[in-house]
């Protein structure tokens, strides 16, 4: 009977020596990446369309309102309710970019290999979240911007540019809100499915569908119950935290206009908070589910 026998083959391959990236540079490179899928960078032309025609018209209605306003001399409307007149465009951009953030890795089956990298479990959500923020603070604040610089180059002097960048921050900070609030919410709902069309469903679903329990809301004797109906849903709730705290950025109608909130404006703040706390937390605990797994 022979001896087994068997061959070491070399076929080239070397230890790593270089050097090593750790935590951190996996997060920055997760987010960025996040960024660039919310907008199509880096993936097929078909990726590209929906998210890039959001942005032409957000620009291009943008362009219309800087245009007009220094043809006539007067603001067609603030910033804030240039971020207001936007929101039903950021549903269908949170719709269609927070599946493609999670919802593929879900059904691809990759989050282990992530979860492998001296990446904490709770990273790889918060990366995404931070990305999907950040593109849709964007999405409002570049337009914002354009109609910054089309007020300041038609501005009679300093001092007009210097009012108008006291107009432009505080719309810049509600876009924020915007993006936050639409991003914890939406992502958390895309989190439960690995089926795209699924997930934008149930996004679309939950940001429109709840603003008919506004309407009742606010038909009701009660009072109380006509001021605090627009926390039923989250766009009314971004405006009704806007409506508190910048009022007069909001509401540019003689006779008040706008949600009528009473005495309840911090109740709004209050809400806002507690459901972005809630979307972020929920959303950590679906990932630490599936890394369990």
């Amino acid at each position: 009977m022979s001896e087994p026998t068997g061959v070491i083959h070399d076929i080239g391959y070397q230890r790593y020596t270089g050097l090593r990236l750790g935590r951190r540079h996996v997060f920055g490179a997760l987010y960025l990446h996040g960024v660039r899928t919310a907008f199509g960078l880096g993936r097929s032309a078909k990726a590209k369309i929906f998210p890039w025609l959001v942005v032409g018209i957000v620009l291009m209605v943008a362009g219309a309102v800087t245009a007009i306003s220094s043809q006539f001399g007067e603001s067609l409307m603030t910033y804030a309710q240039f971020a207001d007149s936007m929101s039903w465009l950021v549903i269908f951009f949170v719709a269609v970019a927070a599946p493609e953030l999670v919802s593929r890795d879900l059904r691809s089956g990759v989050l282990p290999l992530y979860f492998s990298r001296p990446l904490p479990t709770a990273d790889y959500p918060l990366a995404k979240l931070l990305a999907l923020v950040t593109a849709l603070w964007m999405l409002l604040g570049a337009p914002q911007l354009v109609m910054f610089l089309g007020a300041a180059f038609t501005a009679d002097n300093m001092r007009a540019v210097w009012d108008e960048l006291l107009d432009l921050l505080p719309g810049l900070l509600y876009a924020g809100l915007w993006a936050v609030v639409f991003a914890s919410v939406g992502l958390l709902i895309a989190s439960l499915t690995g089926k795209r069309a699924f997930a934008a469903g149930g996004i679309v679903a939950v940001f429109l569908m709840t603003t008919p329990i506004v309407g009742v809301l606010s038909i009701l004797p009660s009072q109380a119950a006509n001021q605090l109906a627009g926390v039923a849903s989250p766009s009314t709730l971004v405006q009704g935290v806007g409506v508190w705290t910048m009022r007069d950025q909001l509401i540019t109608e003689p006779d008040g206009g706008g949600l009528d909130l009473g005495a309840f404006g911090p109740v709004y703040a209050l809400v806002a908070v507690a459901l972005i706390a809630a979307g972020v937390a929920l959303l950590l605990a679906r990932y630490r589910k599936v890394a369990a797994r």
